[in-house]
């Protein structure tokens, strides 16, 4: 009888602990009332773990999907008792001093009686099984409590894109706002301020009033599962203006909202302490609402001049609409192409240039051009027909991206590149295998691996505005290159006789050259690269806008814009926009703005010095130093977009990549040779009528010359020559015209190549020697005759 009512005293034991536990909603499941507005789902951290502010670096550097992994279900009597002893047994089970054995807090937030009931020995064994398995199911489903919060591996939620304008203006609203220039369109992480406050391109949402009932509203434009908010402070040269702290709020309506909690108590996160670092915060449990509140608390006083003013991203997972069962028609998609979209870090990029190189052998080849200040290396990949070799006629054409190191959209575009090519040219595409058989390609991904390394630790969005943009040492690449352009207007204005002017090869002081010179490892190893390959065209990545740029990008006197062009700024408008109107975005004549300055009153396109003044830039030193012509392309208002956002990055941008590598054969080619020997003459000079700004001849005497359609007059010069003209004429077509020359050696040139070879000279050299000889004796006698006549006059005098 007494074992009857141990067994029976057990039993409500059992049942007591197991209806204490189903009367707590269990945290990985989804509650929701009848008439609730608002889905919490799944906690991003452990329960009753405070929010942070710290990004958890590895849900940033990969790209996020959509959390799939369900929660268990807790339908019947039997599947939560079978939980419950489950976790009570290993919650039982001595744990070890490793982070893969921590469990959830939420084991030791069970009652006592929970756990006494994994003493019973018959429980256990009925439910053997389920206990082998459920724990996994937990271990999924929750995150581990982990010591910091960068081991965070759980995949976050995108940025819904008020960074990258993926969200309209109109999907922002704000309590009040100071000014036009302050309102809430301009409330985007990262946005950038004029050089004046006042205008109508500031720097974040700035409230009209100061006090705690302001707020930045994001309308979503359907149901999201809200993870978190990155804020930052106000952009300005002049004010600085933090929020300190802030609260946030839902809603599926925009009238009844829910605060974020925070246990009971309404959540309350940490904002800036300076206003460029973001900072992120994590909800401990996301929500599904439509719309979110960011609601400041505390802001930076500044006695009576403080204001709310703030930047801001948000983090959520769209829903799929069930009202919509045309989804795959209305909402966008990404790409077809079938590349491996993700940021690629420096092992991961050098094993995708590999995995290239291994698929297409016959077309490709890696090799290095330097190394950066930490020793990584500066990696090439040539693409072409040939590769490892210059053929005669055959333009030279490079890409270089990640000149700054956290602007990384060129740096995945070219490695989309590399692959796009090899896979078309194994599907023969005739366009990309007439490209690859007409051209020999360089892509040089990361110019600044250093400065990349750094940004792509703090991930997407936490980078800021300027980490990683420089080298290691700190120097910014797109000054560090030799000032050409001082040295040829200082020329200009010294120099009278304007026929001793060059307008070309300039070339570099030696006090640029020396080792105490403070210029960048990863310079040198470009401007080495750069005289080495006779480069033609070229183009340099960088995010941060959209918009073309080209040369000149310094002012003449130093002024901070002003309008400088080459002499051939005709086709360099024509490059800038072959690439502009081909972008998806760019041509787009309803993008707004990204920051300060509407460049569609251009086209896109601009001359550099006209937007700022750059000295030392890389397009001008490749065009006063050789051969090349170079533009800037800024290819996105996001220096560092979201890795979900890279496949329609490359559907704006893949036409017009392979369009600007089109545009090295327009104008004229050709090979200038020995009218005797038939030999290429290398370093001979081609002018054009008209444009003050020569090219030279290469190694085996061919050469380019980037022209738009017309007719010209064309002259080629060397030493020892005489020089030929000819008149070419530029067609519309996808193909140069060619212009060869053939030019005569002088008699002197001659003289020389003979004497130095020693041979025979052959008779019409002799006969010239002999010709010069007696003129030169004539010459002479003359001088001498005169001498003595008009010592005879001098005598008679005398």
């Amino acid at each position: 009888m007494a074992g009857v009512l141990h067994f029976i005293l057990l039993l409500i034991l059992h049942c007591g602990s197991f209806h204490l536990i189903s009367a707590r909603p269990d945290q990985n499941t989804t509650t929701e009332a009848p008439d609730a507005a608002f889905t919490p789902t799944e906690s991003l951290f452990s329960a009753g773990k405070t929010n942070s502010t710290e990004a958890p670096t590895t849900g940033f550097t990969t790209g996020y999907s959509k959390t799939t992994a369900k929660p268990p279900k807790t339908s019947t009597t039997t599947e939560q008792l079978s939980e419950d002893t489950s976790k009570t047994a290993e919650r039982a089970v001595p744990r070890k001093d490793t982070e893969e054995e921590e469990g959830p807090l939420e084991l030791e937030r069970r009652s006592a009686r929970s756990v006494k009931v994994t003493k019973k020995p018959k429980t256990i064994q009925k439910k053997s099984k389920l206990i082998t398995k459920k724990p996994k199911i937990v271990k999924k489903t929750k995150p581990q409590v982990k010591p910091s919060v960068a081991t965070e591996t759980l995949p976050q939620c995108p940025p819904l894109g008020l960074e990258s304008l993926k969200v309209k203006d109109t999907q922002l609203r704000a309590s009040s706002y100071k000014r036009r220039g302050l309102g809430p369109h301009r409330g985007r992480l990262n946005i950038q301020s004029g050089i004046e406050d006042g205008d109508i391109y500031d720097g974040a949402w700035c409230a009209q009033y100061r006090d705690k009932k302001q707020w930045l509203e994001v309308d979503a434009l359907r149901l999201t599962r809200f993870t978190g908010v990155i804020l930052q402070g106000r952009s300005s040269i002049w004010s600085w203006d933090v929020v300190h702290t802030y609260k946030v709020q839902f809603s599926n309506d925009s009238l009844a909202w829910k605060p974020c909690m925070n246990g009971t108590e309404e959540a309350i996160f940490e904002g800036n302490q300076d206003p460029e670092t973001p900072v992120l915060a994590l909800f401990n449990t996301s929500t599904v609402a439509r719309y979110i509140r960011i609601n400041p608390q505390t802001w930076y006083q500044n006695g009576t001049d403080g204001a709310i003013c703030l930047r801001a991203e948000v983090l959520g997972c769209a829903l799929p609409d069930p009202n919509n069962i045309y989804a795959w028609q209305t909402e966008p998609t990404g790409s077809r192409d079938k590349l491996d979209f993700r940021h690629h870090n420096y092992k991961e990029m050098r094993k995708l240039m590999k995995s290239v190189n291994e698929a297409c052998p016959d077309i490709t080849r890696i090799y290095s051009i330097g190394k950066s200040y930490t020793g990584l290396k500066l990696y090439v990949m040539e693409i072409s027909d040939n590769p490892g070799k210059h053929e005669l006629g055959e333009p030279e054409f490079r890409y270089v991206a990640g000149m700054h190191g956290n602007e990384v959209l060129g740096r995945e575009l070219l490695l989309n590149l590399m692959e796009y090519m090899c896979q078309e040219y194994k599907r023969g595409d005739q366009r990309v295998v007439r490209l690859i058989k007409e051209t020999r390609i360089h892509l040089l991904p990361s110019m600044n691996p250093d400065g990349y390394e750094m940004a792509f630790k703090k991930g997407s969005e936490l980078a800021g505005w300027a980490l990683g943009r420089y080298s290691y040492e700190g120097i910014d690449m797109n000054h560090n290159f030799a000032d050409l352009n001082s040295v040829m207007w200082t020329a200009i204005e010294l120099e009278t006789d304007r026929s001793k002017l060059i307008n070309h090869y300039f070339p570099i002081p030696e006090k640029y050259t020396s080792e105490e010179a403070f210029v960048a490892s990863e310079t040198r190893a470009v401007i080495n690269w750069m005289q080495n390959i006779p480069f033609v065209l070229s183009a340099n990545l960088h995010g941060g806008e959209l918009v073309v740029t080209y040369p000149y990008d310094m002012t003449r006197d130093w002024a901070p814009r002003d309008h400088t062009p080459t002499a051939d700024e005709s086709f360099f408008r024509w490059l800038a926009t072959a690439y502009a109107s081909t972008n998806q975005v760019m041509s787009n004549p309803d993008r707004r703005p990204c920051h300060n300055k509407d460049f569609l009153r251009y086209n896109n396109i601009i001359n550099g010095a006209d937007w700022h003044n750059v000295p030392g830039s890389m397009n001008d030193f490749s065009y006063l130093h050789t051969n090349c012509f170079e533009v800037t392309v800024e290819l996105s208002c996001d220096k560092f977009p979201h890795a979900s956002e890279l496949p329609i990055e490359w559907e704006n941008n893949r036409e017009s990549l392979l369009v600007y590598m089109e545009q090295v054969h327009r104008g004229i080619k050709g090979v200038v040779r020995d009218k005797d020997t038939e030999a290429g003459i290398a370093d001979a000079i081609i002018k054009v009528d008209d444009i003050d700004h020569h090219i030279r001849s290469v190694a085996d005497g061919d050469y380019w010359r980037l022209l738009n359609p017309g007719e010209y007059r064309v002259t080629a010069s060397a030493e020892g020559y005489y020089p030929s003209s000819r008149t070419c004429q530029v067609m519309y077509d996808h193909y140069p015209t060619i212009c060869d020359f053939r030019l005569t050696k002088m008699p002197k040139q001659r003289l020389k190549d003979f004497l130095g070879k020693g041979g025979k000279l052959p008779k019409d050299l002799q006969l010239w020697l002999r010709q010069l000889r007696l003129r030169k004796l004539r010459v002479t006698t003359k001088a001498i005759n005169q001498r003595r006549a008009a010592a005879a006059k001098r005598a008679k005098r005398v």
